[in-house]
């Protein structure tokens, strides 16, 4: 069965490692006939929730105009998620965070999120797989909250310069990501 897929990126090194796996994932997902749509949070203009609270009050999820308001309704319509990112100073990078945080929009907003799919794609510079803790610990608590089913997780500890990735099997574990969607 076809599913609608988005993914939102969090790095700003377009020939980073996330995005090398980040497109091994969506090389995988499209040969298995899904339509993905991909957010470079790091390429967009977005900012923080600023907790208004006047979520969809305007005909749009944030009553700010930026970014956010192109890839929510993507969202609203997937039915799975997937979130590729680096780890910055032990956490997500703001790009992504901002995107990440606004999903409260929904909540607020009345809109039904619940029931979907949802995946985990990241990478560190440190060989600590528990550096990756930062961004797979909220990630899971958002997707309980929000009542979605993880169904895979690709954490890659030790890649800092662009290819690093590559001596792993990063990118072989992110495209068989697809399978589990």
């Amino acid at each position: 069965m076809s599913k609608k897929i988005v993914v939102v990126t969090g790095s700003p090194r377009r020939n980073g490692n996330s995005f090398a796996m980040t497109e091994a994932f969506i090389r995988a997902a499209e040969e298995k006939g899904h339509s993905v749509t991909r957010f470079d949070a790091a390429f967009r203009k977005l900012g923080g929730c600023r907790a208004c609270e006047t979520c969809f009050s305007r005909g749009r999820a944030c009553s700010f105009d930026d970014d956010f308001n192109a890839i929510a309704p993507a969202i609203l319509e997937a039915d799975a998620l997937v979130f590729t990112t680096p780890v910055y100073w032990y956490s997500y990078p703001a790009q992504i965070k901002a995107v990440i945080d606004r999903v409260y929009s929904f909540v607020i907003g009345g809109k039904d999120i619940a029931g979907k799919e949802c995946a985990l794609i990241a990478c560190c510079e440190e060989d600590d797989v528990s550096v990756l803790d930062g961004v797979r610990l909220p990630f899971e608590r958002t997707a309980v909250l929000n009542k979605w089913k993880v169904v895979g997780e690709v954490l890659v500890p030790g890649v800092l310069n662009p290819g690093d990735v590559e001596k792993t099997d990063g990118c072989a574990r992110a495209a068989a990501l697809a399978d589990a969607i």
